[in-house]
């Protein structure tokens, strides 16, 4: 299997950032788009379907309510309406709780800017805490998220892949034995760069692949079950 096929018509079938789906530009690295990011992240982070997550960013987007200043503006029972027109209902009363908690550490440590947030830290892990310090809102699935489409922004933004990542990764055989897997997935990026995309589309794509079709064990409808080999390593 060619690298560079595989990865091609896995951005193509799948899809690549999330960011880049919402709308979210964040080239550009301003405080607003990655505070943006950061929220549909923490959206993203609860065992709720991507497709809600989104939804739910857009309503929060249609009110403006998309800055810190906003969201501790809005309230709680405003922030509860939000989420439910959204359909996260199932999480609304714990979610606004814990969105109001992580404002107000960030307005009071950070002046509300994230980008500060990241200035300050001295080095990966140190980021990865401050931002799992930001209130109980926030666990390792959401700063995963978060960091993940920053790579090529924040030069302390590098996790590790998730585990949906690695599993598909697995499958299209781009893993291999006895080295990181981020190293491996760098160096299967380097061959097989596709134009007009970068490594975080990659990385999405791969997660899309993980969470929607490996983990559910959907291999007789997945758009890349001709290139997978997890039959091979059963």
């Amino acid at each position: 299997m060619k690298e560079s096929i595989s990865i091609e018509k896995l951005i193509d079938d799948l899809g690549g950032k999330f960011s880049t789906e919402l709308g979210i530009d964040l080239s550009s690295a301003d405080s607003g788009p990655i505070f943006k990011w950061f929220l549909a992240s923490k959206l993203f982070g609860a065992r709720i379907s991507s497709d809600i997550a989104m939804k739910t960013y857009r309503e929060f987007e249609a009110s403006s309510t998309t800055t810190p200043d906003m969201i501790l503006k809005t309230g709680w029972d405003g922030l509860v309406d939000i989420l439910d027109k959204g359909g996260y209902a199932r999480y609304d009363f714990s979610t606004a709780t814990k969105l109001l908690e992580i404002m107000n550490d960030l307005e009071k440590n950070y002046g509300g800017d994230l980008n500060r947030l990241h200035d300050e830290s001295i080095d990966e892990e140190e980021l990865e805490n401050r931002l799992k310090g930001l209130g109980k809102g926030i666990g390792d699935v959401t700063v995963n998220i978060f960091l993940r489409e920053l790579r090529n922004i924040w030069e302390k933004a590098n996790p590790q892949p998730s585990g949906l990542v690695k599993l598909a990764a697995k499958h299209l055989g781009l893993l291999r034995p006895r080295k990181n897997a981020l190293k491996a997935l760098e160096e299967a990026w380097d061959a097989g760069k596709v134009p007009g995309r970068d490594f975080c589309d990659f990385e999405a794509a791969l997660l899309r692949l993980g969470k929607d079709y490996c983990k559910k064990s959907k291999c007789n409808i997945c758009p890349l079950k001709m290139e997978c080999r997890c039959k091979q390593n059963s």
